[in-house]
């Protein structure tokens, strides 16, 4: 019955009002005219002020300059480009694409082509490692690419039940976590032996896409579409400790440890904030409203500012939206 009640109210508080000025507070939006379909996954440059937004349905990267609030760049000719990963200490930008399963490396400040690594069909989601110098990347039927970042070759790869979505890397421990949605599970990694450890089932919530770590608490936050809900993993045993109602057509969510929120941009039109009380005990928060397809979004601690980009919808002109976390 508990139980039962704490659903009814989270879902209750779905069909509130939306919050125009509650925990996320808009704080600038950059104008991206022109920039046409979806968009998929962002990179940052903390410390040049800058971040990346991959503009799919565009086929470009879009290159914004977050303190000035300008568009700085559109690189073009990319063939619908999905994960992107900036490499601070070599000035690149590497990005992946789906359609001709590439990973490009582009110079960061001149955004000249460097190399280009091939035979990643439908490359997606990637990552780096700092302490190994390793990039990360989602693709094909389902595998996790390891690339060198320095001579940007292949190293090998790590074999999987399906098409991997966002995963995530332990920073003080070896596991990554990946969502395997069509294989309806979350599959555990150890990086020292790059071996498959465990494997989770996602048989009650599935369209398991997004993903976010709180390392500290050992928990998991899994963004789920059928039913749309945020899942709460603990990451020692795989057991769902909590499950929230969100609104539907999740693609990013992120943790922010400073507030204890995650932050979950839904294609449905929202932002909803979720406030963890403790590690087993969340509640939904408020939420902001947004427009139809805004399901993309980064959170950079850094800077404490959350970024959503907002696709062209009718005679709106795409945008990148920033918001300040409020207290």
């Amino acid at each position: 019955m508990i139980k039962l009640a704490i659903s009814l109210l989270c879902i209750a508080a779905l069909n509130l009002p939306a919050q125009e000025a509650g925990s996320l507070k808009l704080i600038r939006t950059i104008m991206l005219p022109g920039i046409k379909g979806r968009f998929d996954h962002f990179g940052v440059d903390v410390k040049g002020n800058r971040v990346f937004v991959a503009a799919l349905g565009n086929n470009s990267v879009e290159v914004i300059d977050t303190a000035e609030g300008t568009h700085i760049k559109s690189i073009g000719s990319l063939h619908k480009p999905t994960g992107i990963v900036h490499l601070r200490e070599m000035n690149r930008l590497a990005v992946a694409n789906g359609d001709d399963g590439t990973l490009k490396t582009f110079d960061s400040k001149s955004y000249t082509l460097v190399n280009s690594l091939s035979s990643l069909d439908d490359a997606d989601n990637i990552r780096f490692d700092p302490k190994r110098k390793l990039i990360y990347a989602g693709y094909g039927s389902g595998s996790l690419a390891l690339v060198d970042s320095v001579t940007m070759k292949q190293r090998t790869s790590i074999k999987l039940a399906a098409h991997p979505e966002s995963f995530q890397l332990e920073k003080e421990g070896d596991r990554i976590f990946v969502n395997v949605p069509d294989a309806k599970r979350i599959t555990v990694i150890d990086r020292q032996t790059q071996k498959v450890i465990a494997e989770w089932p996602m048989n009650k919530y599935q369209g398991n896409f997004p993903m976010a770590l709180d390392e500290s608490n050992n928990r998991l936050f899994v963004g789920c579409r059928n039913p749309a809900t945020l899942v709460v993993i603990d990451t020692s045993n795989g057991r769902v400790v909590s499950d929230i109602p969100i609104h539907g057509d999740t693609d990013d969510l992120f943790h922010d440890s400073r507030l204890k929120r995650i932050y979950i941009s839904c294609g449905e039109g929202f932002i909803d904030v979720v406030e963890q009380k403790t590690p087993d005990a969340y509640n939904l928060r408020d939420r902001v409203t947004t427009r139809a397809g805004a399901r993309t979004s980064f959170f950079c601690p850094e800077t404490n500012e959350f970024y959503l980009a907002v696709p062209m919808r009718d005679k709106a002109s795409a945008e990148l939206r920033v918001f300040s976390p409020r207290n």
